[in-house]
């Protein structure tokens, strides 16, 4: 099974300006997923997406060739992952070399390690015939229990039917957590991935699941990190 690692890293940001390159526990934030999808990928197996040329520079100056800088037109806020990922599929291709499985990993999970990488692909390697396998944590907000929409009166009702007392007795609902994506390259070239119907999950703790979008999921990393014992950047404030 042939694999290709596409890290898309942009480097506009406006959740957490320039947060792939921002530091977090004395090492920018894009190093963690370098550094997980180096423990088990060869680097000619892995191509980092990126519009910005200091993003570029700080992987080369960890030893991670970035082979193409990304047009502007695939840099802005509307600009969707998959045509990121057609482009990085098409540059492979082009070099003669032909992916089976394409592992998609958004560097705004730190927590993600290299075992989830390695269990996740597991999962893959056991059914081959999946669109894909994606990493899940069991949501909090369980929409038989928590949400509400409102009705055409204006009401608050759930957003899924279901005659619960407890939280406990709802079915288990599961959120993507934007960790690792394993994408079935024939489906990929096929359609979009949110038309994907045959998505098996790999579950991930709450901790590893981490993701960070907001100042306050920045504060809680360097909380994750100081409780752990790891150098956290006190100076990070927003």
């Amino acid at each position: 099974m042939k694999p290709i690692v596409v890290i898309p890293a942009r480097g506009g940001s406006k959740g957490i300006p320039g947060k792939n390159i921002k530091n977090l526990g004395g090492r920018p934030l894009i190093e963690y997923t370098i550094n997980a999808a180096r423990e088990l990928f060869n680097d000619d197996e892995i191509i980092l997406s990126t519009d910005s040329l200091e993003i570029k520079n700080y992987a080369e100056k960890l030893g991670l060739k970035v082979p193409f800088i990304r047009p502007a037109s695939l840099a802005t806020d509307s600009a969707g992952t998959y045509d990121v990922l057609i482009q990085a599929l098409e540059y492979a291709e082009g070099t003669g070399y032909y992916p089976e499985v394409l592992i998609l990993l958004q560097p705004t999970s730190p927590f993600r390690l290299s075992k989830h990488l390695r269990e996740a692909m597991e999962i893959y390697k056991g059914q081959e015939d999946i669109d894909m396998v994606v990493s899940v944590t069991e949501t909090k907000a369980n929409p038989y229990f928590l949400l509400f929409e409102e009705n055409k009166l204006g009401f608050l009702q759930h957003s899924k039917k279901g005659d619960f007392i407890r939280r406990q007795d709802c079915p288990k609902v599961w959120e993507y957590n934007g960790a690792i994506y394993i994408i079935n390259i024939s489906s990929l070239k096929r359609t979009k991935i949110s038309e994907f119907q045959k998505i098996v999950k790999y579950e991930m703790d709450e901790v590893s699941s981490h993701d960070l979008d907001t100042p306050l999921d920045w504060l809680v990393a360097n909380a994750i990190l100081k409780e752990r014992g790891e150098k956290a950047n006190p100076k990070d404030d927003f």
